[in-house]
């Protein structure tokens, strides 16, 4: 097993490896071909020329005006890299055996397992709770547990070998396409040298026509390779990294052993479920010149208007030709040829050579829809993002928090329950600075909880109750937790931020002397400024993080800086300030002095509540289409 486990490793960091430097990439740069490199490896392969050939398929890349700082980052490269340092960074670690404490009784070790209520207890829980139930040491729990779960993590690894050898698969065919594009290019040139004098005597310009068309197919099939191996490399990293914890959880016979047998069988029974990817097979294109110099009336008209073009309108063909080495995943739309070609046209000229390459456009995953099974919602009405780049979403009437990757992948979900075995009703959610959740929501009155990533309860304190919606953030310099909150009086409504300490206490409240209506949302900035979405005023509120009021901007409409009911609120590493303008159907980008910069995205029904993705990426909730946005570029 050792040894499996040692190849598997072998075989994730080949993937995520530098072909120059050999080493795990450090900040990836992507060609247009697809293919990625360390940063600085492409500095020092490109130098100071403004095109250079791509170290492995060879392919002539022009370099953008920033140099090779200017290409695009690639961020699944970035997490996958980040994460599996993480991981070796946390197998070479000995955890203490002092943290198995309960939850409910902070002050107790967890010293037994009780077997109806599956759960460990403290000797507090087994007096108030646990007593007339059966209970066995935690020892005996553990080794209770171990064969369910070692039978669990052999069928992980027999599942990621499958993977793994999809990779290699994928690895292969990935080679054997860019040799045969090199291949199909040479017969371009080398067969057409001899017939296109026949046809023009521009002979110079018809190879790069066939090299055009020929370079849109591969590139689609290029593309198609790419994002399913980036698909396989993502389960391969969550499988993996499920079996890794478990066996180190079993190792040290801990509190957190226990859990193990019920977090593998959902992720193993994923992966059960649906087989290992086993790409379709591909054609390889070879170029096929015609068997005698006699072309058919139709092609000739084609490659005569191309050939005009060429000579007639140089400026279009090398705008195109630009565009298309700049784009990583480029697009095309049909578009009618400039009313400046004769109207000679032919109508049999083929759509895919009168296409311009479009404006860049967000590149968003979107999942979802209305139910209550996994990856459906009823009502998504928050979002958090960890650092390892987990998006956790409340699904309010559905009671529980879903988790899912950044593309998308459900991992896992828990029921928001509280002590007692209540269910709640989630709102909002935040996370700490030790990875934990925060949760506001409604049970039999208002409540905040704090649960670790796998929905265990860590604490919970009452706040007042109100039965209006609640958003939540962390300051995670200071550890204080600031919640919305809004009271009616005679007929008024009164909003204000509650600041409390992790356990509860009071620390102070902020925003009684604007006019704050209906504050929903709240986040806190990389300054600590503290920033408010209000409902009701159709604007936000920004203070200092001592709580003392900046500005506030906004106002009701539908023009460049105005809002319409404002939800949720976020800013990206620069401080810009991004803003769900629910009731306008849009997701608006500000500076960090409130001033209008861009619309993010006008085509959702109702965005909800949006969060920032340590990678870059932005997540938005349409509570309405109860869907999920993962928009990886804007």
């Amino acid at each position: 097993m050792a040894a499996a486990h040692s190849g598997l490793g072998t075989q994730i960091c080949e993937e995520l490896s530098c072909s120059i430097c050999l080493e795990l990439f450090t900040r990836p740069k992507v060609l247009p071909c697809q293919h990625t490199f360390c940063q600085d490896c492409l500095q020092d392969h490109a130098g100071r020329g403004g095109t250079f050939q791509c170290p492995n398929c060879r392919r002539q890349v022009r370099l953008p005006p920033q140099g090779v700082a200017g290409l695009p980052d690639n961020h699944l490269v970035t997490s996958l890299c980040e994460r599996l340092q993480n991981q070796a960074t946390l197998s070479g670690k000995t955890r203490a055996q002092s943290g198995n404490r309960c939850s409910f009784h902070p002050s107790e070790e967890v010293r037994l397992y009780c077997k109806q209520c599956n759960m460990p207890v403290c000797i507090e829980c087994l007096d108030e709770i646990h007593s007339d139930h059966r209970t066995i040491t935690l020892k005996k729990a553990s080794e209770e547990r171990k064969a369910p779960v070692q039978a669990l993590i052999v069928e992980g690894r027999t599942i990621l070998e499958t993977y793994c050898t999809s990779l290699r698969s994928l690895r292969e065919r990935e080679k054997a396409l860019d040799e045969t594009k090199q291949e199909t290019d040479n017969s371009i040139i080398r067969d057409y040298e001899q017939e296109v004098q026949k046809v023009t005597e521009k002979k110079d310009h018809l190879p790069f026509i066939f090299l055009f068309l020929e370079g849109e197919k591969y590139k689609g099939k290029k593309e198609g390779l790419q994002e399913e191996r980036d698909r396989v490399l993502a389960d391969v990293n969550e499988l993996s990294a499920a079996c890794d914890r478990a066996e180190q959880e079993m190792e040290q016979g801990g509190v957190e052993s226990l859990s193990q047998e019920a977090i593998l069988t959902g992720v193993v029974g994923r992966y059960r479920e649906k087989a290992a990817p086993t790409p379709a097979q591909t054609q390889p294109a070879v170029f096929q010149p015609p068997d005698t110099p006699a072309f058919s009336l139709t092609t000739v008209a084609w490659v005569f208007l191309l050939a005009a073009l060429l000579l007639y309108y140089p400026s279009y063909w090398a705008y195109n030709a630009t565009q298309i080495e700049q784009q990583s995943v480029p697009k095309t739309v049909p578009k009618t040829v400039p009313n400046t070609v004769p109207n000679t046209v032919p109508n049999t000229v083929p759509k895919t050579i009168l296409k311009t390459i479009p404006k860049t456009v967000p590149k968003t995953i979107t999942f979802g829809g209305l139910g209550p099974g996994t990856g459906q919602f009823y009502f998504p009405s928050g979002v958090a993002v960890s650092d390892e780049g987990e998006v956790f979403v409340p699904d309010w009437f559905n009671k529980r928090i879903q988790v899912f990757t950044l593309q998308g992948t459900f991992v896992r979900q828990f029921p928001t329950v509280v002590p007692g075995g209540q269910m709640m009703w989630p709102r909002d959610v935040a996370m700490d600075g030790e990875g934990n959740l925060w949760v506001v929501g409604y049970r039999s009155a208002d409540v905040a909880l704090q649960y670790n990533k796998q929905g265990w309860v860590l604490r919970m304190f009452i706040l007042q109750e109100t039965e209006w919606y609640r958003g939540v953030a962390v300051d995670t310099r200071r550890n204080h937790i600031l919640i919305t909150q809004t009271t009616e009086k005679e007929g008024k409504l009164h909003g204000e931020v509650v600041v409390f300490g992790p356990d509860g206490t009071l620390v102070r409240t902020v925003g009684q002397q604007q006019g704050m209506r209906e504050p929903r949302y709240i986040t806190v900035d990389g300054e600590g400024r503290i920033l408010v979405s209000d409902w009701d005023n159709d604007c936000v509120y920004v203070y200092n993080e001592d709580g003392q009021f900046l500005f506030k901007f906004g106002g009701l409409g539908s023009d460049e800086g105005q809002l319409n009911y404002p939800r949720g609120i976020c800013t990206d590493r620069a401080g810009n300030i991004i803003v769900a303008d629910s009731f306008n159907s849009r997701v608006e980008m500000f500076d960090k002095t409130g001033k209008f910069l861009k619309h993010i995205a006008t085509d959702m029904e109702e965005p909800h509540a949006v969060a920032m993705a340590t990678q870059g990426q932005l997540v938005v909730i349409d509570w309405s289409e109860n869907s999920v946005h993962i928009i990886h570029t804007y």
